[in-house]
């Protein structure tokens, strides 16, 4: 079967920024910012930018091109040149893909919500008892606990999967590529309208001192750095099987070193940009509640789906603002549900042998479906505490075996000499040394960290059986099906030594 491949370099670009820009861009970054020395957070933001995030990039993408397969074929021929099985790595990673995919769905889901009710502000005077109480319906105390079904959520991830079904059944030039076309400019182009309106706000640059301001005795901080890695590492999309199947996909004259740049250098620029808006944003509210601005800044869906409909109430124009808002939530959201699938999509076609409308219809179906335990009174608490694990656990386990397998069982100069020869332009030994010393470091240093908190205190107030069962249970799952792949797989015996 001929692979596809993109149809042009604007598209791969398009592609991969769009997997990287996602929500949490939006709702993250800007608190991570503020709460870990304002501007003096961009420094150590910077320097993880350089010695992770782009190297890293470099890797997956030289791996891909390189191999032209899916993460469980690429570590599966990484490792018979070490004489080791390494397909389960693979599969680990897009195990992950897949649930997040499943989770990540209920999001976008209440983004559509809130972008029909922008146009009226329909969460009225309260938008926090709006969003938990006659939205959410939370009425469960457990994840476990999920309650009635909502009908009115089911709708909205319902539309969410059938946009993201759209792209990946149409395949990669049809689909994936044309609906990134038309949603990063969008995104850009929306976002910056919003910059331009709310700027002109009174109280909007206060907001932004509180983002900017620098505070330098935070750089002595080994939280602040561990923050700015940890950002680097959840908001590029590597090491969960994406990055290495958008590469997979390049021809032979595409530039591994500038894409690799390109994509971070966007992503990390849109992430400044969210952090512009959203603190020009809650500086309006301050400003127009007087209150202090530590008083009305927020993170995560809190940000979301109650601080910024309280915002959107006090502007001028909401029916306005709102839309303009929520519908870019709902891109930056889609984008990157569309490549989490495709991680998925791609591994069962090179493993299996199938069609891409067959394993398209398959995948989504199944997400589908299992995706409606979120569409529930406790979808949110199930959300969460799976959200939690996967990120903060099992996301960054893949990411530094991923590091260990290639760096350190494989040579990794024969990863620059591939990306050096495919690229306008050359990098030097610091790749080397980022992806075998640094990056792994500091991954074991916040893995450690998260490991060891959530053993000792667990996570949030949940059950201890919920956390047991929905999180250590999970990722324990997650690694024996894995392993038990890479068992009963049988070697294709098509050597490709890197």
């Amino acid at each position: 079967m001929e692979r596809e491949q993109w149809n042009s370099r604007v598209g791969f670009i398009l592609a991969a920024v769009g997997s990287a820009i996602g929500l949490g861009n939006i709702w993250r970054f800007p608190y991570m910012a503020y709460e870990n020395g304002g501007g003096a957070f961009f420094i150590p933001y910077l320097f993880a930018m350089l010695t992770a995030g782009i190297p890293f990039m470099i890797l997956e993408f030289s791996l891909g091109h390189k191999l032209r397969r899916t993460a469980p074929a690429i570590f599966a021929r990484l490792g018979q040149s070490v004489g080791i099985k390494l397909e389960w790595l693979g599969w680990f990673q897009v195990f992950i893909a897949a649930i997040i995919a499943i989770y990540y769905v209920a999001i976008i889901g209440w983004a559509i919500s809130y972008l029909g009710f922008s146009f009226k502000q329909s969460w009225g005077s309260d938008p926090n008892s709006y969003f938990f109480e006659q939205f959410l319906k939370l009425g469960a105390n457990s994840p476990s606990n999920l309650g009635e079904f909502q009908t009115g959520i089911a709708i909205s991830i319902t539309l969410a999967w059938a946009m993201s079904f759209l792209a990946v059944y149409s395949g990669v030039k049809g689909g994936i590529e044309r609906a990134n076309k038309i949603l990063m400019p969008l995104l850009f182009i929306m976002v910056l309208v919003l910059i331009g309106r709310i700027l002109l706000l009174p109280g909007a640059f206060l907001g932004l001192n509180y983002l900017f301001e620098p505070d330098f005795s935070r750089l002595l901080d080994f939280k602040v750095w561990s923050a700015a890695y940890g950002q680097i590492f959840f908001t590029l999309s590597v090491g969960f099987a994406i990055m290495l199947t958008y590469s997979s996909y390049l021809s032979n004259e595409s530039d591994i070193n500038n894409n690799a740049f390109m994509t971070v250098l966007i992503n990390c620029g849109f992430s400044i940009l969210a952090g512009i808006l959203i603190f020009a944003v809650l500086g309006y509210m301050a400003e127009e509640q007087i209150k202090p601005l530590t008083e009305v800044v927020n993170s995560g869906i809190g940000l979301a789906f109650v601080t910024l409909p309280t915002a959107i109430n006090l502007m001028p124009a909401p029916y306005i603002i709102g839309p303009l808002f929520f519908t870019a939530l709902v891109i930056a959201g889609l984008s990157s549900h569309i490549s989490i699938i495709e991680a998925v999509i791609g591994a069962i076609i090179d493993k299996f042998g199938l069609e891409r409308k067959v394993a398209a219809s398959i995948v989504c179906a199944f997400g589908y479906l299992i995706s409606m335990a979120f569409a529930t009174n406790g979808g949110l608490l199930l959300l969460d505490l799976v959200d939690y694990f996967i990120n903060n656990i099992a996301l960054l386990l893949s990411c530094l075996l991923e590091l260990i397998a290639v760096t350190w069982l494989l040579d990794v100069c024969l990863i620059r000499q591939h990306a050096n020869h495919h690229s306008e332009f050359q990098v030097g030994s610091w790749l080397a040394v980022c992806l075998r010393f640094i990056s792994p470091a500091i991954l074991i240093t916040i893995l450690v960290k998260n490991l060891y908190n959530t053993i000792v205190h667990g996570y949030g107030d949940y059950p201890i059986a919920d956390q047991l069962f929905l999180g250590w249970g999970l990722v324990g799952t997650m690694l024996f099906f894995a392993i038990l792949i890479n068992v009963i797989s049988k070697s294709d015996n098509k050597e490709m030594p890197l």
